[in-house]
């Protein structure tokens, strides 16, 4: 392979990233015209300034893709069409954007690479929020609305209209990056704004979460003789604790992102690999299989007896199924 030739002085500092666009010895390092590649440019001059990890992003490619396929299962299984249909995509959608990192493996100036991953990685936690938010919603209506300081139905009305806000902006400003070949800062601030927007929602929805199963758990509905808690069990602590770690790992790993592109497309933690595949790769692939264990169907399939309705349907019910004998909680 010939060697890579050195930029002229001046076209990097202090080790850092260089600046998107053109370079002097017109070497265009950024954008969909970029012109470098590994024999001509050194890859410190890419806007990671590294070639991802094909070992690690194949890996997540794989989790990812078993995971969907677990979740695909489940939820014909259990008939939890939204959580399936949430959980399928945020999957697949994720998935596309580590295929944009092994792109930029195979050319570290791939803008499509680039932006794909910055898209698609960056915006697929928000489904396996959607499918949180309302099986929250379930969860109260299932086990007594009456310990929740927020309507049950209010849980959706709310937290999805956020969650798409925070998708829209997500998308609108990779879209902006693209179209100005990442040199618009307005593109970053809108990603920004997005993730951040995604955190005020998530500690919101988590602080009521948080509140809504303490007091239920502490309730005498809860400690009753026959009660939902007593008839699931294990089951139903398993999904709790699934479902809540779950939204913490989640809302720790869009902290990390809005830290990561504070600093636009030249900041430290951007370059950083092993961050990116600790708190935004293993993060959320641990975050997804957990979801495993909070998935709906494994409270709501236990007291439907192997009935043919869907899980939507059974606790969507809007019936305080806690005042109920369990033969009849379907």
């Amino acid at each position: 392979m010939a060697q890579p030739q050195q930029p002229p002085p001046g076209n990097m500092t202090g080790g850092g990233p260089p600046p998107p666009g053109r370079m002097p010895g017109n070497f265009i390092v950024f954008g969909p015209r970029a012109n470098c590649t590994l024999d001509l440019c050194p890859v410190e001059m890419s806007v990671y300034g590294y070639r991802p990890s094909l070992a690690a992003n194949g890996a997540f490619i794989a989790l990812f893709t078993i995971a969907a396929m677990i979740h695909a299962y489940l939820g014909i299984r259990w008939r939890s069409w939204w959580f399936m249909s949430c959980m399928v995509t945020g999957c697949f959608v994720i998935t596309l954007g580590y295929i944009g990192r092994i792109m930029l493996y195979y050319n570290p100036w791939s803008f499509a690479g680039f932006m794909m991953q910055i898209i698609l990685v960056g915006s697929g936690p928000v489904w396996f929020c959607g499918a949180i938010y309302v099986t929250l919603s379930k969860t109260v209506t299932f086990l007594s609305p009456a310990y929740s300081r927020i309507p049950p139905r209010l849980y959706i009305w709310i937290f999805i209209p956020c969650d798409a806000i925070a998708l829209i902006l997500q998308a609108a400003g990779g879209a902006l990056s693209t179209t100005s070949s990442g040199a618009s800062q307005v593109g970053v601030d809108m990603g920004i704004a997005g993730l951040a927007f995604q955190v005020a929602t998530m500690t919101i929805f988590s602080t009521a979460m948080v509140d809504y199963m303490v007091r239920y758990l502490r309730s005498p509905t809860a400690r009753a003789d026959g009660s939902i808690i007593q008839v699931l069990g294990v089951r139903l602590r398993l999904f709790f604790v699934g479902l809540a770690s779950a939204t913490v790992l989640i809302l720790g790993r869009s902290a990390y992102r809005v830290e990561e592109l504070s600093k636009g497309y030249s900041g430290p933690s951007i370059r950083n690999e092993t961050l990116f595949i600790w708190l935004e790769g293993v993060v959320i692939v641990v975050a997804t299989y957990l979801l495993c264990i909070g998935h709906p169907g494994i409270v709501f399939s236990k007291c439907r007896q192997g009935r043919p309705e869907s899980t939507d349907k059974i606790a969507m019910s809007n019936v305080r199924l806690s005042s109920r004998s369990p033969e009849n909680r379907v």
